[in-house]
């Protein structure tokens, strides 16, 4: 018990040493301030927030956040492959299949896949 809680505080010191010999070693400049400051969407917090703002590039993150759901909507699926039976599965499946796919043939059509516009 005694070597444990010696090893505990042995522990406890190199990791407060560690800690401070980085803050003592790190370069700071005052160029570094940048980085500490919150970074949205390349807009600067610093500038007016009266800029115009591209509908494409929202339209974008819609879309990818449309996607990034499916996949989680997905693997609950995979993972009821062997609760149900197999054609309720498949059918449930293609169901969810085609309405992603109907989503993305529609996005193809209104151009919001091209980032050239």
């Amino acid at each position: 018990m005694i070597l444990l809680s010696i090893i505990l505080i042995l522990i406890f010191f190199i990791a407060n040493i560690m800690m401070l010999l980085s803050i003592l070693l790190s370069k700071k400049s005052f160029m570094d301030r940048e980085k500490c400051s919150p970074f949205e969407c390349g807009f600067d917090p610093k500038s007016s927030a009266r800029i115009p703002f591209s509908l494409h590039f929202f339209l974008i993150t819609v879309i990818f956040l449309i996607f990034d759901v499916e996949i989680a909507l997905i693997f609950p699926i995979i993972f009821t492959f062997k609760l149900v039976n197999l054609l309720n599965w498949i059918k449930i499946s293609f169901f969810f299949i085609i309405i992603l796919l109907l989503g993305l043939y529609h996005e193809w059509n209104q151009n919001m896949l091209n980032w050239t516009n």
